[in-house]
């Protein structure tokens, strides 16, 4: 099969036999075009070239993708051992989208090209290895073994596609054309855009479970909305549709833009848009690898400020009502045409899934009907900010996936690209991205009376979460104070006389010790393998307040807002860094800590004797690790055989605090006496759980 026009596995047919090979050879193909589209970089120097400033160079990319084949699988507990902890640190987060990323480049000694070479080829082979030798049984769902390995797979193509935008904005000179990523050669007068009336009707969004293809989390629940007649372009914003708006002095008017948008025209100086080039009084176009005359009949692609502005300017000169399209009005134009969906598409019915050129083409050249590119050719910026759908569960395999995006920061882009493959390229596919973002991204406009449901303060509904929240800023609960304060309470009187340089919060959740570690500390990192949670820190330091719902009884739920201002807080955010990141294979810069705390953490580790034996490395001498924890040893989280205690050993009770003292004694002494610490979770407003920490303090020997 053409490497560029593979097909996404469907997931529910076929044999085991048939099954398994269809899946190594839709990894292979994945892997290798992913190395392909790096094929393009003309030197070793432009990996390492920052050409997106809210993005890594692109040797992180090649090697990311690689390293959460291992990551997921680890996590997923399909595999156990480690290829390289060093790599799958580094490359492990820090990706786009998340608020958090590390983008320092003081914290990262990127290895040779040859080295991530050597190490993908090592990354292949072992995955390989595991689909040949993991069990499998049909069909398979989002609980399978093989549900990781498809999430490697359609991660590497979400990249192909992500990295392709970097490359696109490297030096020319550090590129070159390659006949596999040849460009559309079609161009003409663009078309004259005109509104064409569209049925309203109900459109229902959302997988089932049981749905055939793969999925991300955000693709599953249920949405339904009836849409109103509305009326859409008859074809993608071309170029030529653009520059009217630039001429009219679209970049120079501050009432076209919203106050996102003149921010981001204050700080970009943008005057047209990223890929286009002053030719003297002309333009040209940046392609993937080179330079072209501009086709003036090809989409405009633009982030979705400017897309949201021309609709503004559009809708002033025409007195119409013009927006851009809600996610689900572009489902209903998708519905009414009746548009098959890969993979069971015979050819793909638009620029997509690499199917025809490595860039866009004429607006006018694949037709739906009447309307043109309902999907393909560059994706299509909506109003609708995304947010899960009815019954949205987080997969625990990748809980970064999507949540990191519910902000209402992160606007929905629909139908895919000339490069969007996989699950990218089927119906049910949602992706967002901040508005001030590129893709390879244009729009169409609507025409609708129709109100926009207003984005608004997100309220945490995940339940996890939400506990975590009020356990961390609610009420105290039935006299018991809250445990965090406690906690670094009681780390602060045995820190008396030490130094309080730095201090490191492992296990932070959503980061109140954090915030009590900063009122004595110059600087507190606060590290959590939970996005889910980091995000709530995050958001925390940023605005000062969290939102979240809590359960009463049944469907009756009760919605709280915390300040940190409440308790004294908001002047310690600026000492603090919050950070994804796994306990038991930390990035190399975090070490030379005064004092660590890892707050009901070890019982929740897959291997945490790993954890003690290496924790020393990260904490200055004379400094404290403090380890608070419940000991509820669960082989969901570890293995028995990893437990450290609560075991018999030659018949006799061999408990958790005594695994400690045997892990901890090469490097640490106990301070003073084990203390208890107890602390209440809220589930509901008549059902709480009521744990008892030990807290034990641990000196490192000078």
């Amino acid at each position: 099969m053409d490497q560029r026009s593979t097909r996404t596995i469907i997931l529910n047919n076929g044999t085991v036999e048939d099954k398994r090979r269809e899946i190594r050879d839709y990894f292979h193909q994945s892997f290798s075009l992913d190395e392909k589209l790096y094929d393009l970089l003309d030197c070793d120097a432009a990996f390492y070239l920052r050409a997106e400033p809210l993005r890594h160079p692109l040797i992180f990319y090649f090697g990311h993708t690689a390293s959460f084949y291992i990551n997921k699988l680890i996590v997923a507990g399909i595999i156990s051992t480690r290829i390289n902890p060093f790599f799958e640190s580094m490359f492990a987060i820090g990706v786009d989208e998340m608020s958090w990323d590390d983008l320092n480049a003081e914290h990262y000694d990127w290895p040779t090209v040859a080295a991530v070479k050597a190490y993908r080829e090592q990354v292949r082979k072992r995955v390989d290895e595991v689909i040949e030798s993991l069990p499998l049984t049909l069909p398979i769902d989002a609980e399978s073994p093989f549900w990781a390995i498809m999430m490697g797979i359609e991660h590497s193509r979400i990249h192909i596609e992500t990295s392709s935008v970097i490359i696109r904005r490297l030096p020319l000179e550090m590129v070159r054309q390659l006949p596999l990523w040849e460009i559309c050669s079609e161009t003409g007068t663009a078309p004259q855009n005109e509104l064409l009336p569209v049925r309203g009707g109900k459109v229902t969004l959302g997988k089932t479970k049981d749905h055939p293809l793969y999925g991300w989390d955000n693709e599953y629940g249920r949405h339904s909305f009836t849409v109103d007649d509305f009326a859409a372009s008859q074809y993608l914003v071309s170029n030529h549709e653009f520059r009217e708006f630039i001429e009219a002095g679209g970049y120079t008017q501050p009432g076209f833009w919203s106050e996102e948008g003149k921010s981001w025209l204050a700080f970009s100086r943008a005057e047209r848009p990223l890929f286009w080039l002053k030719d003297g009084s002309n333009y040209r176009l940046r392609t993937l690898a080179q330079v072209i005359n501009m086709p003036w009949d090809w989409p405009v692609e633009v982030n979705q400020l400017e897309a949201k502005a021309f609709c503004n300017w559009k809708a002033q000169s025409s007195r119409l009502p013009i927006r851009l399209p809600t996610e689900d009005e572009w489902r209903r134009m998708y519905d009414l045409h009746e548009i098959p969906d890969q993979p069971w598409w015979e050819n793909a019915p638009g620029n997509i899934n690499l199917e025809y050129w490595a860039s866009p083409c004429p607006v006018n050249r694949f037709p739906f009907g009447k309307f043109y590119d309902l999907i393909g050719n560059v994706w299509q910026w909506t109003e609708t900010s995304i947010s899960g759908f009815a019954g949205f569960e987080v997969h625990p395999w990748y809980d970064d996936f999507s949540t990191p995006t519910f902000d209402t920061q992160h606007n929905l882009i629909k139908g895919g690209s000339w490069i969007s493959t996989g699950n990218e390229a089927t119906r049910d596919a949602r992706y967002a991205f901040r508005r001030h973002f590129f893709q390879h991204a244009g729009f169409r406009y609507v025409a609708t009376e129709q109100e926009l449901e207003i984005a608004d303060a997100m309220y945490e509904t995940d339940a996890a979460v939400a506990q975590y929240c009020d356990a961390h800023f609610g009420p105290d609960k039935f006299g018991v104070k809250n445990f965090q304060a406690q906690l670094v309470s009681l780390s602060m009187a045995a820190m008396r006389g030490k130094p309080k340089e730095r201090a490191l919060d492992l296990g932070c959740a959503v980061g109140r010790a954090s915030f009590e570690l900063a009122r004595h500390f110059e600087s507190v990192t606060g590290i959590d393998f939970s996005a889910r949670f980091i995000r709530i820190a995050h958001q925390l330091q940023l605005k000062g307040n969290i939102h979240y719902q809590l359960p009463e009884e049944g469907d009756i739920v009760s919605v709280h807002e915390q300040q940190l201002d409440s308790f004294g807080l908001s002047e310690t955010s600026p000492k603090i860094e919050f950070v994804q990141g796994d306990a038991h294979n930390l990035k190399p810069q975090f070490k030379g800590y005064d004092l660590v705390i890892a707050a009901n953490l070890i019982d929740r580790l897959s291997d945490p004797a790993h954890f003690l034996t290496s924790i020393s490395e990260r904490i200055n001498p004379g400094g404290l690790l403090v380890i608070a924890s419940p000991y509820t040893w669960l082989e969901e989280f570890t293995k028995k055989k990893n437990w450290i205690g609560a075991v018999r050993r030659a018949g006799e009770p061999f408990t958790s605090f005594e695994g400690l003292q045997e892990l901890l004694s090469s490097h640490f002494h106990l301070l003073g006496e084990p203390q208890d610490l107890p602390f209440v979770i809220r589930e509901t407003a008549r059902k709480f759980q009521h744990t008892v920490s030990q807290v034990s303090i641990w000196e490192k020997f000078e």
